[in-house]
């Protein structure tokens, strides 16, 4: 065995949060959630956290956010812990970052393109690469500047012919618009794919239920739980990209499709809200949603609000129907944390579990089941005693209520949901009427 270590050295990360309250105690406790959260982001691809802190800001600096004081004691900091890569837990300009990486001697990395990294190491499917690739282009394409800084020594052009340095870079704009537009072009076909199946589902068809929630809320945990997948699940921020679909049948013996997807987050970059788009068309076309909540986490009241905002924001870009909260169960996960189930106090539209533990998973297949029985309607079918395909259909399909046998056929009392409505009348046309 060799004597030389091969292995990679890891990469030593500073965490530094520009705060900008007034620094009354709420303001510190928040300050302090956030950067947690901040730190969580980082170490969740790799990064060992040497030192982490929260600066207040008096003012924004234009050229580097930070005081001037404050960049030379970061500066000093730097040095000191031998720190590869700053985090600024805030969106920087160009020149801000630019700035601030001639001024502290190492790589800075802003929110955007952390959460950017983050995507990049968890995508798994075509799709998921694709949207990551894209949401890295757009938000390189405001930064090319300063990849080009090595041609700012060279020779300027004559008149409107410009400098060698601008030539290049409207020639990576360029290089950079087609890419943008074929990698749109290839996702378009992804989400017709998508579609596809959707419409396959819908044949099918079974009820989707989709996990929504903050990053870290237990999702994926709790998929796990009811589905007894080996879905990828970690104490890791942002440990789900790629939505995970997998069947699951209740107690009461209907079937419903789980759909897992990736974690909503606090001041999401508008890059990444376009460019993972399709990443939450399941959402749209859950027939329930389950909002995963961690009870046990400081701030779940406004990770509530975050995840909400940014429904909310669905419903105004036509993603999703603004009857959404009316199909949507609040799940209370890691209850286990804060002693137990019965420890919380229990609420209207809102489950109470463990997924850790399973405890209240039971409550929460009662309650998914109520809020589907809800949506079915009550059809009365008449069918002949050659129709035997049609009673098994509905059987399959559909709760039978009663079933009245006469001469010459039977009548049947049976629950579906709308679509299976649409599907039984298009199968057996005739036979069906809403009661």
């Amino acid at each position: 065995m060799s004597g030389f270590d091969t292995k990679k050295p890891a990469t030593r990360a500073a965490v530094i949060l520009p705060w900008e309250k007034s620094g009354q105690q709420e303001d510190i406790r928040a300050a302090d959630a956030r950067l947690e959260e901040a730190v969580g982001l980082a170490a969740s691809i790799g990064l060992v956290i040497v030192r982490q802190a929260a600066i207040l800001l008096r003012a924004r600096r234009p050229a580097t956010l930070l005081g001037s004081g404050q960049v030379e004691q970061l500066a000093e900091a730097v040095k000191l812990d031998q720190v590869d890569v700053v985090i600024i837990d805030a969106r920087l300009s160009p020149g801000q970052q630019r700035n601030l990486e001639k001024a502290l001697g190492c790589k800075v990395m802003d929110r955007t393109g952390l959460i950017l990294d983050i995507f990049g190491a968890r995508a798994a499917t075509r799709e998921g690469v694709l949207q990551v690739e894209l949401a890295h282009l757009e938000y390189q394409r405001s930064r090319l500047v300063r990849l080009w800084t090595h041609l700012e020594r060279q020779r300027g052009g004559f008149g409107f012919l410009g400098g060698p340095g601008e030539t290049q870079i409207e020639a990576d704009k360029r290089m950079l618009a087609d890419r943008i537009g074929r990698i749109k072009k290839e996702l378009e076909q992804v989400r017709r794919t998508r579609g596809l199946h959707r419409d396959a589902r819908k044949r099918v068809p079974f009820p989707i239920v989709a996990l929504v929630g903050y990053t870290n809320a237990g999702k994926s945990t709790l998929f796990n739980a009811l589905t007894g997948a080996a879905v990828h699940a970690e104490n890791q921020l942002f440990a789900t990209l790629d939505p995970t679909m997998r069947a699951l049948r209740l107690p009461s013996g209907r079937n419903v499709i789980l759909s897992d997807t990736v974690g909503f987050i606090s001041d999401l970059p508008t890059e990444l809200i376009a460019a993972f788009r399709a990443t939450l068309e399941e959402v749209s076309q859950a027939d329930v949603i389950l909002h995963v909540r961690d009870v046990a986490h400081p701030d779940s009241a406004a990770q509530r609000a975050d995840v909400l905002n940014v429904l909310d924001g669905m419903v105004r870009d036509g993603m999703l129907d603004a009857q959404w909260p009316e199909r949507t169960i609040e799940v209370l996960n890691k209850a286990d944390l804060i002693g137990g189930v019965e420890a919380v106090p229990k609420r209207d539209n809102a489950v109470v579990i463990s997924a850790i533990t399973g405890d209240g998973i039971p409550d929460l297949f009662e309650t998914l089941d109520q809020y589907l029985t809800q949506s079915m309607q009550d059809v009365k079918v008449s069918l002949s005693l050659q129709d035997g395909a049609a009673l098994a259909w509905l059987y399959q399909h559909g709760e039978v209520v009663e079933r009245f046998d006469h001469e010459g056929g039977m009548d049947v009392q049976v629950r579906l949901f709308p679509m299976d409505c649409e599907r039984f009348e298009i199968s057996y046309p005739g036979r069906a009427a809403t009661a």
